[in-house]
């Protein structure tokens, strides 16, 4: 029969015939292999079985440990070799038990020694159903079929030339490995998303397409999404570290591994429109913080509180209004210059955290209302943001929109090296986050879907891959604050002494009720202020007065109160009842 003719069947020759039906049994043998393996492993196994007994009867006990050695590696270390799930892992434990058993008994007795040739049909035919049952098994072979029909797919989607280089199916889908053709980018593939969201019958924002991890211009990793892991939202496992100098775990990526990010030295960055997930986010990141001894937290809520006082226990500054805030920055400054020239004095160059030398981090929820309520204090800010990463002294910013009306100093937006793109409204908004160009090179969130979904941008996280934030609801965050508020630590001694010296060359803020004379303007406002706040401690409830209380009772700085009630505290003269909230002792006398 000649290669490209066209005869009547009667006419093929019969030495004609038989290759033909060779390839054409091997065709189909190599498209059911899946469904075809078990028997292949019987085959297979009774092959091995007569070689040993034949040549090597004594190698039986050799065969025992083997077959011992690794039930138990499939058992332990199972997940490692794509078997993730305890089921999995039991069923090729049970089979290579099955295996070796037989191999060893046959390589012993003998294979045809009755009854192993029937234990081995029948133990085939039994561990064939799970396989041929199996989810990931068909999900195998469903998904080599479609790619087996690349080379059309390529070509209805505009990546003529390309080719898939591996595949590999998990819990919620595939993914393969795409090599690009000739002068074709990664961002062709990016463009390509819609159509081949088409031809490989997802559902729309099934399909994911990113860069390679070694940055090979030539290749791209594409993800097909079947099952959505983030559907539901993801219970906060607890605090994933004890100290700032530790990544601190943000969330879930689609593939299950942690989104774990280090903050020690770095600005970061919440953005995204309003309902999008960002509180969310901060509460999980604070959840991390408050777990922390050698992390100082102070926090900017001009939202009267709302946001950040179910954590106020656990943070030493909280400021709800703009003075608040302004007065808050400037004493930031205040310690980082300290900091600053505590280090040169010491000769080092980045301040190290402990629970005596703490790191200073201020979270500043929706810094918009901050850029157009307190302007001077962004200029604080704006000094913070660019030498604030040697002295440990770092900004942790939530807005909607990082524009530059909203962030009011360039300078700030650009030293955020961390940031948490949740989803946007339209595409320029995620340019606007992430950077010029993101957008076009595969980062998109406007397309992420609910809230808590984002896509992070940081030094270790170069590829677009989207995430999803831990679940801490209400109740977590109080059990949470009321858990850590025992444990936080105090400032170190060189910030606590730059206060002191700004606190006592500054001006008190101004009281109505207090009228100093000019001559003696200081020491008259200073001692009524002592007048005062000792009147104010006598009169506090059970539960104590608020530092804020005080501030406005006495007309003094927040930094002024909280050193006299240390120096009261030293005399045994007030107590702190909690966190924040402080009264007097029965035997305080008068300062």
């Amino acid at each position: 029969m000649r290669r490209y003719g066209v005869q009547p069947v009667g006419m093929i020759d019969d030495l004609e015939f038989a290759p033909l039906l060779i390839a054409g049994i091997a065709r189909l043998a190599w498209r059911y292999r899946s469904e075809l393996a078990p028997f292949t492993l019987a085959i297979s196994i009774l092959l091995g079985g007569m070689i040993l007994r034949h040549w090597f009867p004594e190698w039986w006990p050799t065969v025992l440990i083997i077959m011992i050695i690794l039930v138990g590696a499939l058992a332990v270390w199972g997940r490692w070799v794509n078997l993730p799930r305890p089921i999995e892992r039991g069923y090729a434990s049970f089979t290579t038990a099955f295996a070796g058993t037989w191999l060893t008994l046959a390589a012993y007795h003998g294979p045809f020694t009755a009854p192993l040739p029937a234990v081995l049909g029948i133990g085939t035919f039994l561990l064939a159903v799970p396989w041929w049952a199996h989810r990931r098994r068909r999900a195998r072979v469903r998904v080599e079929r479609t790619l087996a029909a690349w080379p059309d797919i390529a070509q209805a989607v505009g990546l003529t030339g390309s080719r898939v280089q591996s595949a590999i199916v998990d819990l919620w889908g595939y993914r393969f490995r795409l090599g690009l053709g000739l002068g074709q980018t990664v961002e062709d593939a990016v463009n390509s998303v819609p159509r081949l969201e088409s031809a490989l019958g997802t559902a729309r924002g099934g399909v994911r397409v990113q860069p390679v991890a070694s940055k090979q211009a030539n290749r791209a990793d594409v993800r097909v999404i079947e099952t959505d892991p983030h559907a539901d939202a993801i219970a906060w496992p607890g605090p994933s570290i004890t100290s700032i100098t530790q990544p601190a775990k943000l969330g879930l990526f689609e593939d299950g591994n942690p989104v774990r990010v280090p903050l020690l030295r770095r600005h970061a960055l919440f953005a995204g429109m309003s309902g999008a997930g960002k509180s969310g986010g901060v509460n999980v990141l604070l959840g991390d913080l408050t777990a922390c001894q050698d992390v100082i937290l102070w926090a900017i809520d001009l939202k009267r509180g709302m946001e950040l006082q179910p954590w106020a226990s656990c943070i030493d500054r909280l400021a709800t209004t703009p003075q608040e805030a302004e007065a808050l920055l400037a004493d930031a400054v205040v310690i980082l210059d300290a900091r600053a020239d505590d280090l040169t004095m010491r000769g080092e160059r980045v301040w190290e955290p402990s629970p005596e030398r703490p790191a200073l981090i201020i979270i500043v929820d929706e810094y918009a209302e901050l850029a157009s309520e307190a302007p001077r204090a962004v200029d604080y800010a704006d000094s913070i943001a660019r030498r604030g990463r040697a002295p440990a002294v770092n900004l942790i910013a939530a807005t909607q929109r990082p524009s530059k009306d909203a962030m009011g100093k360039s300078a700030i937006r650009s030293q955020m090296d961390v940031r948490l793109c949740f989803r946007v409204r339209e595409p320029r908004d995620g340019d606007l986050i992430l950077g010029q160009g993101m957008v076009k090179a595969g980062w998109q969130p406007h397309k992420l879907d609910a809230p808590g979904k984002f896509l992070i941008s940081s030094p270790e996280h170069d590829i677009p891959r989207r995430a999803r934030t831990y679940l801490l609801d209400d109740e977590g965050v109080r059990a949470t604050a009321e858990r850590h508020a025992t444990a936080r630590p105090v400032l170190d001694e060189v910030s606590a002494q730059a206060l002191e010296r700004a606190a006592d060359t500054s001006a008190p803020l101004p009281r109505p009720t207090v009228k100093p004379s000019p001559r003696h303007a200081r020491d008259n406002a200073v001692r009524e202020a002592e007048e005062a706040l000792a009147a104010a401690l006598r009169q506090a409830p059970g539960d104590g007065i608020s530092i804020g209380d005080l501030m406005r009772a006495t007309g003094m700085r927040r930094t002024w109160v909280y050193q006299r009630l240390q120096d009261l505290g030293r005399a045994r003269q007030v107590e702190q009842v909690t966190r924040g909230r402080w009264r007097a002792l029965p035997e305080i006398h008068d300062p």
